[in-house]
């Protein structure tokens, strides 16, 4: 025992499942922040048991994790905040949190879309998508873990997989192709041409925006011609989007929960991000975020990232 009367050898154990232990919590409620307190919680919870009788730490703490998630999307509070103006925290490519991201559902699990998407499954079914699809547990295992039937875990799982493909355009889409169609977007819009950017739309194409946090509901476009109207507008510069922001940010291109963004930045601050999901060549949706709130973990990986000159110096 050290001198706070905790065993490192304990600690060390809790501290090499902490990064999954993040990237699942961070799959099941969408937030950095509430996932960094859930993975808290759940270290509090692993110094107060009986450690010598967990067998397997990997699993108690995953079952651990996972119902603490659970009770906060169960909870009345949590599910007035989030069908009000709720967003998933974009997080920069390359963040921990995202992983693991060897397989194409892994990452399509973590996909803005997709987090996006599970907000209209049960939070059992959200559970159950994410162990199974992102961390390939069998369905024995995220029975034991959710307290459920291995049948009803393989029910949640066809419910939770029939509603986010119904709903979403599967399919990875090529890097260089999606730069391309993002820069041609920024082009677009800031030389305001239209029709160019209707063009780059799908005929169902949306945006939604959480307005910079000054407003209590999304906003939400889903015609192409009145995106493309909101994207000229939004993406000309104004002194008044300029004291918004602080000053004159530089915009960059970047890579967002594996999809293509662009970030406006301010010295190493990011207080813009625009991300884009792309179907079949062209611009499905465009998401504005530019809550603080939503913004600092992903600011803080930039403050670390090494990114490609920006698209516009000065914005």
């Amino acid at each position: 025992m050290d001198s706070t009367g905790t065993d490192p050898f304990d600690t060390s154990r809790f501290e090499a499942s902490r990064r999954r232990l993040a990237s699942l919590a961070y799959r099941l409620l969408g937030s950095a922040a509430d996932a960094e307190d859930a993975v808290q919680d759940a270290f509090l919870h692993w110094q107060a048991a009986d450690r010598e009788q967990i067998k397997v730490p990997e699993a108690w703490l995953t079952k651990v994790v996972a119902n603490l998630c659970l009770d906060r999307l169960r909870s009345a509070q949590s599910r007035r905040e989030r069908t009000v103006a709720w967003l998933p925290e974009p997080l920069l490519d390359g963040d921990p949190m995202l992983g693991p991201a060897d397989t194409f559902e892994q990452r399509d699990s973590v996909s803005l879309a997709v987090l996006t998407l599970m907000e209209r499954l049960s939070p059992v079914e959200r559970s159950v998508y994410v162990l199974r699809e992102a961390f390939s547990y069998s369905h024995a295992e995220i029975a034991e873990i959710l307290d459920i039937t291995q049948s009803a875990s393989q029910q949640d799982l066809h419910r939770a997989r029939r509603r986010i493909t119904a709903a979403h355009r599967r399919g990875d889409v090529d890097p260089a192709s999606a730069r391309r169609i993002v820069e041609e977007f920024l082009a677009a819009a800031a030389s305001g041409r239209t029709e160019r950017l209707v063009a780059l739309l799908t005929d169902d194409a949306i945006a939604i925006s959480d307005g910079a946090g000054l407003t209590e509901t999304l906003l939400q476009y889903d015609t192409a011609q009145r995106i493309a109207a909101v994207a000229r507008a939004g993406f000309t510069p104004t002194p008044a989007k300029r004291r918004l922001a602080g000053g004159t940010p530089a915009v960059h291109y970047a890579l967002v929960n594996g999809a293509p963004a662009i970030l406006f930045v301010l010295g190493d601050l990011v207080v813009g991000a625009v991300t884009f999901d792309i179907a079949d060549g062209k611009i499905a949706t465009v998401r504005g975020i530019a809550a603080p709130t939503r913004l600092a973990r992903l600011t803080e990986a930039w403050r670390h990232h090494e990114p490609d000159p920006p698209l516009i110096p000065h914005w």
